[in-house]
């Protein structure tokens, strides 16, 4: 990591070519006020629009089959959407192109980079933790921008809440 403004070489390298389109990504985790600024400074200066995707968390499976008390429940849904909901008005009144959907999964890294080539994305931007190591991370969920950083094939921003 570079220490300015604790960013990649990478990801300032192609910061400079620009973007058409931006996904704003999370993984179930609220969309931190960091993200926002950040893809609103990547779109602004790119003049990319925004797609919005939140992911609903699946917990699992018991005994290898589906288990309805492990699904997102129907507040976790509401949560998911009221977050991009939130993210999309907050862009659009910024002049930026979004819009935004819920998707529910058990392995957002999957979800996420395959939502990033359906929509033809170039960039995707997360709120997330420190890293932790690739070999703690694995471990744990709060990781997941992590992985996606390491699994994508455009550059992922992972943007830290400063406090």
């Amino acid at each position: 990591m570079s220490a300015v403004a604790g960013r990649s070489d990478e990801e300032r390298g192609t910061e400079q070519s620009g973007f058409s389109r931006i996904l704003l990504a999370s993984e179930g985790r609220p969309i931190s006020n960091a993200a926002m600024t950040r893809v609103i400074e990547l779109a602004q200066t790119s003049h990319a629009s925004v797609h919005v995707l939140s992911i609903a968390r699946v917990h699992g499976v018991a005994f290898g089959l589906p288990n309805p008390g492990l699904l997102p429940t129907k507040h976790e849904w509401d949560e998911q959407r009221e977050s991009v909901r939130r993210a999309v008005a907050r862009l659009r009144r910024k002049g930026i192109t979004a819009d935004g959907h819920v998707l529910g999964t058990r392995n957002a890294t999957k979800k996420i980079l395959a939502e990033a080539i359906a929509e033809d994305c170039d960039a995707i931007v997360m709120g997330g933790d420190a890293d932790a190591g690739r070999l703690r991370g694995d471990f744990m969920w709060t990781q997941e921008p992590q992985r996606v950083r390491r699994k994508a094939k455009v550059p992922v921003f992972v943007v830290q809440d400063e406090g």
